[in-house]
């Protein structure tokens, strides 16, 4: 789109050439006779047909320009201008025609007719140009060209009858030696102020086409200036009269180049403009098509072109990499996109400051880059190549106000020792890269026994996807037993999976791959709400109150609306706060900044905090005063060695003696012997769970058997108590 800054240069240009042509005419109009003398009586009247010619040519250009440009542009407006100038032309031939001393003529040449024709074309000019201005633009019929310019050669030929009439209709307008008449001189200020009706309406439009209008303003001006000095000079050989057309010309010329420009000039302008930028929009496109809009870096498209080329070239060994983002699906859905691209692209940075120029690094969807090596030596220059890669993600990334950390997952693929083809040999790249995470060093080559494997992963990991829609995944409930009263006070909520083809899913299988996938967070918010829709159920039946453990990723923790999910779950099940107790498991500690802060908003809610697992995870246990929490859960491979095992009888004990001083809350968890409850209760422990009072249990079989569970409590605990009196 055009507009005043792109055309300013051109209008700036335009004004300083109008100013030097207007002084340098004026200066040469005040010389007069000595102007006069050097071109001479004869010369003048030669030069001033050449000047009527121009005249002639420029102003019919315009009008069949416009004939031309019509079929293409079937606009009212854009005729009737071709036709205004057409009659303007067949007029200013009339004009030089019966001018005086024209070597040719059609009667006798005096300046009656010569002046009359020039005035008609001039009111007839600034008239139509208003005419034009004020008409409503519309399309018309191709056909109607031929009514339109038509119009000329009626117009010019009622101009010869009134002109040419046995006795005289109008007056003369130029009187030999005395110079124009009155009328002529009224007539020529009337067009002389309707040029600046002009002026002023195109000013008003300015900013809409600068270009077009500076043009036309320049055109009027030059009109002006001619209409002026036609009405001081004495004679047709008056210099006045000369510099007269010299200024008409050059409006017309001003005319022409307005209506060349935006007929032809500005639409070829634009239509170059349109290639060269969808000529940019085609290389924008094909640089989208074959790569990440995130790292810029070649996406899965390029790669595969780039395999077909080169794989089957020369006989080196060659080599995939498959790069995978610990935690950045989690990442995503607990943070959102915003962070994990950035988290993508500062990945990416880092592993392209590590690869060496001639390796092609790719990105692959959203969650790994893939590095071609088109030549290798030998796997260990592969291994020392990922343990490079994986040693500068140690460094923390800083997103926003965020700490975040990643690892890599790299699966090692050889052509053609594993493979013949480029698309198995990504897949089984992959393939090694999802089994990585399984070992310590998180580097694997790929082994034909990985394809069963991952495809099976695969397969699980898509099922999971539907099984929350689907109804599959359910909840049971573990109770926990407090030992000061022999109650049965709270339970753990454990999410379980039937699979309507493979049956029961474990949760150590499920629960990683939705960890992985993301997953967790739609999983962990409906095991929230369903655990204390289903606490309000219970009380509703007849129970007394219980409190409810529910367990929270490491995801959940990062979603930036956990605390809002929270709350809005405890006003949409009308549970007290107090009843839902929020379990995290050791490991998490380790994000002490973010942890603090959110651990101390959900305290804020009302709820309890307990640390699952204590003891397996975090070694350092500063968190205990910086965090809010509540309770502590004894992991059951302590509980399960208490007896056999003296390290983790004193680790038991530990735990106990902080607890106790910490005024924390202790759950053993695991308790399926009397023994291991027998040495819990001479420990003070607050709270145990286990199979030795309850399997986990769907939540009608804890209704049907709340009562039972209690007898069978009380026994166990009895027995005890007998034994040692």
């Amino acid at each position: 789109m055009w507009g005043f800054n792109e055309d300013f240069p051109f209008v700036r240009k335009g004004i300083q050439f109008m100013l030097v042509s207007i002084i340098f005419l004026i200066i040469i109009g005040l010389g007069s006779d000595e102007f006069y003398g050097v071109m001479g009586k004869n010369n003048y009247v030669t030069i001033h047909l050449l000047m009527e010619i121009l005249i002639i040519v420029v102003t019919m250009s315009i009008s069949i320009q416009t004939w031309l440009i019509s079929p293409f542009i079937l606009s009212n407006r854009g005729l009737y201008v071709g036709a205004l100038f057409l009659t303007f032309s067949f007029i200013e031939i009339a004009h030089a025609l019966t001018y005086k001393g024209m070597p040719f003529f059609i009667t006798e040449s005096t300046p009656y007719a010569a002046t009359w024709f020039y005035m008609f074309g001039r009111l007839l000019l600034s008239i139509g140009s208003l005419f034009i201005y004020f008409i409503k633009e519309k399309e018309i019929k191709l056909i109607d060209r031929w009514f339109i310019y038509s119009l000329p050669f009626v117009i010019t030929i009622s101009c010869f009858v009134v002109l040419y009439a046995p006795t005289p209709v109008l007056p003369p307008l130029m009187i030999e030696g005395e110079g124009p008449t009155n009328l002529k001189n009224t007539l020529q200020y009337i067009a002389i102020t309707l040029q600046m009706v002009i002026m002023v309406l195109l000013l008003k439009n300015f900013k809409k086409a600068p270009k077009i209008i500076f043009l036309l303003l320049g055109s009027s001006i030059y009109l002006i200036l001619s209409d002026i000095l036609f009405t001081i000079y004495l004679d047709v050989y008056d210099i006045k009269n000369f510099i007269g057309h010299i200024f008409e010309l050059g409006a017309f010329y001003l005319l022409f180049r307005a209506i060349y420009y935006s007929s032809i000039e500005k639409p070829f302008q634009q239509l170059v403009a349109t290639q060269a930028h969808l000529e940019n929009s085609r290389e924008k496109m094909h640089f989208m098509a074959y790569h990440n809009e995130i790292t810029n870096l070649p996406n899965e498209r390029f790669l595969m072109e780039s395999l077909k080329r080169d794989l089957y070239i020369a006989n080196s060994q060659k080599a995939i990499l498959a790069i995978g983002i610990e935690r950045i699906a989690a990442i995503k859905a607990s943070l959102g996109s915003t962070y994990a691209d950035q988290m993508i692209s500062l990945i990416a940075q880092r592993l392209k400051s590590v690869l060496p120029e001639k390796y092609l690094l790719c990105m692959l969807r959203e969650d790994y880059f893939v590095v071609y090596i088109d030549e290798v030596s030998n796997t260990q220059q592969l291994t020392q190549l990922s343990q490079q890669l994986q040693l500068v993600m140690e460094e923390t990334f800083q997103i926003q106000h965020f700490s975040l950390n990643s690892q890599l997952n790299i699966g090692i693929a050889l052509f053609p020792t594993d493979s013949h083809r480029e698309e198995e040999l990504i897949r089984f790249a992959l393939y090694a890269m999802h089994e990585a995470q399984k070992t310590p060093t998180r580097i694997r080559f790929y082994e034909s026994s990985l394809s069963h494997e991952t495809t099976e992963r695969l397969l699980l990991e898509n099922d999971l996807h539907d099984a929350l829609d689907n109804q599959e995944l359910f909840l049971e409930y573990q109770p926990q037993l407090d030992l000061r009263t022999g109650q049965i006070k709270s339970v753990e909520a454990l999410v379980r999976w039937q699979h309507p083809k493979k049956g029961w899913i474990s949760p150590g299988v499920f629960i990683p791959i939705a960890e992985e996938s993301g997953l967790i967070i739609p999983i962990g918010q409906w095991v929230l709400e369903t655990a204390c829709k289903q606490v309000k159920s219970w009380e509703a039946a007849g129970l007394p109150p219980i409190k409810v453990a529910v367990n929270l990723s490491l995801g959940q923790l990062f979603q930036q609306n956990l605390v809002e999910i929270i709350h809005h779950v405890l006003e949409k099940t009308q549970l007290e706060p107090k009843y839902l107790q929020l379990e995290i498991t050791e490991s998490m500690t380790i994000h002490i900044d973010h942890m603090t802060m959110i651990l101390h908003k959900l305290k804020a809610l009302g709820v309890t905090i307990a640390v699952d697992d204590f003891g397996t995870g975090y070694s350092s246990l500063s968190y205990l005063k910086d965090f809010p929490i509540d309770c502590l859960k004894i992991d059951r491979s302590f509980v399960q060695k208490i007896q056999s095992n003296t390290t983790d009888k004193a680790l038991v004990d530990m735990i106990l003696s902080m607890a106790k001083h910490l005024q924390l809350k202790v759950v053993a968890e695991g308790i399926e012997e009397v023994e291991q409850l027998s040495y819990l209760l001479e420990s003070q422990c607050d709270t145990v769970q286990g199979f030795l009072f309850s399997k986990p249990v769907p939540p009608n079989i804890l209704l049907e058997n709340y009562q039972t569970l209690h007898n069978d409590a009380k026994n166990i605990l009895d027995s005890i108590t007998a034994s040692k009196v």
